[in-house]
């Protein structure tokens, strides 16, 4: 059983079912196995798990350009 993993931020129900769907379906028709054969994991962290440069992301100049788009 083929298995995909995503490491990224927190996500809502809806992208977890759209990205565990979306990277099914790529990869079954990249590889010809069907869809109903792969695992998805998702290893999610808040923001301020994570790192860039040496620094706490949230505290970083990166992160406040980042929020400004939303």
């Amino acid at each position: 059983m083929p298995m995909i993993n995503f490491d990224g931020p927190v996500l809502t129900i809806d992208q977890k079912r759209s990205l565990i769907h979306g990277m099914s379906q790529a990869a079954s028709q990249a590889l010809g196995i069907p869809m109903a054969a792969f695992t998805v994991t998702l290893d999610e962290h808040e923001y301020s798990n994570m790192g860039i440069g040496g620094e706490v992301l949230t505290e970083t100049a990166y992160w406040d350009k980042y929020k400004e788009r939303d």
